[in-house]
């Protein structure tokens, strides 16, 4: 079975970085949820991580609008975000099931590629919980297989997001722009002192 052009276009629409995150593949029988029903299987950790991204994100552009007398405001805000990253990291750490834990190849905002141990094919639905500790965050969604290749010992199954949050899309998609830009330091880094 081969995957549609459309699924592939939407698929290689987002750019994609390689790098490992910790990603809980769990296979479904059933026909992938709809957008109702995605909601209520969503556990309740992670609605509270978007929920805490997105006030953290609206209370600090607010703050910032009222000029130089509020820095010690965002500051304060700032580091208060920060330990609530922490105990939230913590709590999503929970969700993570080492039975279906997979490592990531390649992520981005529309999909991402896994290095799985057993084969999928094309049209498979998983119920995938991605782990962005860059972020202080995780992400439960639904992905469908559009292809599976052997490497080696190992199979590389790419997933592209089929039920997922705006909000947490917008996440993947910083979250891959962070680590390139990290990638960019470290390399002109190594280049200068070469």
């Amino acid at each position: 079975m081969s995957v549609s052009a459309d699924k592939q276009e939407q698929f290689d629409a987002f750019f994609m970085i390689a790098h490992p995150l910790s990603v809980n593949v769990i296979p479904q029988d059933t026909a992938l949820p709809d957008s109702d029903e995605f909601e209520a299987l969503m556990p309740h950790a992670f609605k509270l991580a978007g929920q805490f991204s997105s006030a953290d994100t609206s209370l600090l552009r607010s703050l910032k609008n009222l000029g130089d007398q509020a820095d010690v405001l965002v500051e304060y805000f700032q580091a208060q975000a920060q330990k609530l990253d922490w105990m939230l990291s913590y709590i999503l750490e929970q969700q993570d099931d080492p039975k279906y834990r997979h490592s990531t190849i390649k992520f981005g905002g529309a999909g991402m590629v896994v290095k799985l141990s057993r084969p999928m094919t094309v049209g498979d639905v998983a119920q995938l919980k991605l782990f962005v500790p860059t972020e202080h965050s995780a992400i439960f969604c639904y992905g469908e297989v559009i292809a599976c290749e052997q490497v080696e010992d190992a199979y590389h199954t790419s997933f592209l997001f089929s039920r997922i949050r705006e909000s947490d899309q917008e996440l993947l998609v910083r979250a891959s722009l962070h680590l390139q830009t990290q990638q960019l330091r470290a390399r002109n880094q190594s280049t200068s002192t070469s």
